[in-house]
């Protein structure tokens, strides 16, 4: 029966990703949510920006993905603990707040709904392979690293310039330079042309291995790619990993840092600031990401304390009025705070939760096996999979014991949906 299911899920493994094109960003609610009356999502009255491109059309929900973290979550509207205050009126297509450290989620809209990232995706990358790269040592970097799309964001990076591995996770975090994602990514995937590749790929194999499987990347940035997709759970379980390293807490929480002058290149330094004004106007901040492209609109993820409690704020398909995407995070902070700490709606599966629940063992991506900083050839990088259709055969075939463990996490005082 193992060696069966093994099959299956290879099998499901080479199904091509979902398409995603132009059109509505709402799909059916999910089949855990049939039947149900969905509480609409608070929103402030305003109008929506002229011009505004029409989103993705998403994968189709996955009731078993949906329930990921308890079945009160398996919802497309509000779901709050019973009894709470309303949560503030945000524009954000769908939200979720949830404890850093228990795991505890305390409410959101549509947590499961699938949305492209943008640059909230750089916190994959950072939970991918922020380990893998030694900070003080310095790279090169190489044209490829500068091939992004005109006009998106950049740090600034030089063809030539030699720059400490810590200087690109900053301009990274802070500037939120998709030139830096590229030269982050080709170092950690062997440093060879093909190196991008290779990181994307552990990325999307982290996501699925942390139990963000509504979560599928293309660019190791966040800049739009034809299949590429995220929801607010996924982003919380990649939030708590990332926050789990020293460096990347440095990182989020740095206020301004210096690009290095590079002498032999005729170039002078200069100073770069954090765009998330979180850290700057939010008491007890602990950093995070904001993103935006015209596709996607603004995301955020966020995370502070206060009385000793750590909570992250995940948002996607934000306008910028009458809040921006930071002020919309901290205003959702604010409510989760002011709930007492027992509330939950569901749960942060854990990496522990999704090695006991694995049916089958999971295939290793092709990687290298140590990070270089020389563009050294590397093997051809593996085709791309659809983790998300493994996945979902894997969780259909595990059956109940499995969706106990996944969905059952969580408190037993119910939500309200």
């Amino acid at each position: 029966m193992r060696h069966a299911l093994a099959a299956v899920c290879a099998a499901a493994l080479t199904l091509p990703a979902p398409a995603l094109g132009a059109g509505p960003v709402s799909g059916a609610a999910p089949a855990a949510a049939a039947g149900r009356a969905e509480v609409p999502c608070p929103k402030p009255k305003v109008a929506p920006p002229p011009n505004r491109p029409a989103p993705p059309v998403p994968p189709p929900d996955d009731p078993v993905g949906s329930a990921i973290g308890g079945d009160a979550l398996a919802t497309h509207g509000l779901v709050v603990p019973a009894g709470a205050k309303p949560p503030p009126a945000v524009t954000a297509t769908t939200w979720m707040v949830a404890d850093l450290d228990t795991g505890e989620v305390l409410g959101g809209c549509g947590p499961h709904v699938f949305h492209t990232p943008a640059s909230v995706q750089k916190t994959l990358l950072a939970a991918t392979v922020i380990g893998k790269l030694e900070p003080k040592q310095r790279m090169t970097v190489v044209p490829g690293d500068l091939d992004i799309e005109p006009g998106s964001s950049a740090v600034g990076l030089l063809v030539g310039g030699k720059y400490p591995i810590s200087t690109l996770w900053l301009g990274l975090m802070l500037n939120s330079g998709n030139d830096a994602a590229n030269a982050l990514a080709r170092l950690a995937g062997g440093g060879g042309p093909d190196g991008v590749a290779r990181t994307v790929a552990e990325m999307n194999a982290t996501a699925r291995r942390i139990g963000a499987y509504q979560t599928h990347a293309v660019t190791p940035s966040g800049l739009d790619g034809k299949g590429q997709f995220t929801s607010a759970y996924d982003l919380a379980l990649i939030a708590r990993v990332a926050f789990a390293n020293a460096d990347f807490r440095r990182y989020v929480l740095t206020e301004r840092a210096q690009m290095p002058a590079q002498p032999h290149l005729k170039k002078g330094g200069f100073q770069f600031q954090n765009e998330n004004k979180l850290i700057f106007n939010y008491p007890g901040a602990l950093g995070g990401k904001t993103g935006f492209t015209t596709l996607a609109r603004h995301s955020y993820v966020g995370a502070a304390q206060r009385n000793g409690r750590r909570l992250v704020v995940t948002l996607l398909g934000a306008e910028a009025r009458p809040l921006r995407g930071w002020q919309q995070g901290a205003a959702l902070l604010d409510w989760g705070f002011s709930l007492p700490r027992d509330e939950s709606v569901g749960k942060l599966v854990s990496p522990e939760d999704m090695a006991t629940a694995e049916p089958s063992p999971t295939p290793k991506p092709a990687v290298a096996p140590k990070a270089a900083v020389t563009d050294a050839k590397q093997d051809d990088p593996p085709r791309a999979l659809s983790f998300l259709a493994a996945a979902s055969v894997a969780l259909v075939l595990a059956g109940a014991p499995l969706l106990l463990l996944l969905t059952q996490r969580r408190r037993r005082r119910p939500g309200r949906r």
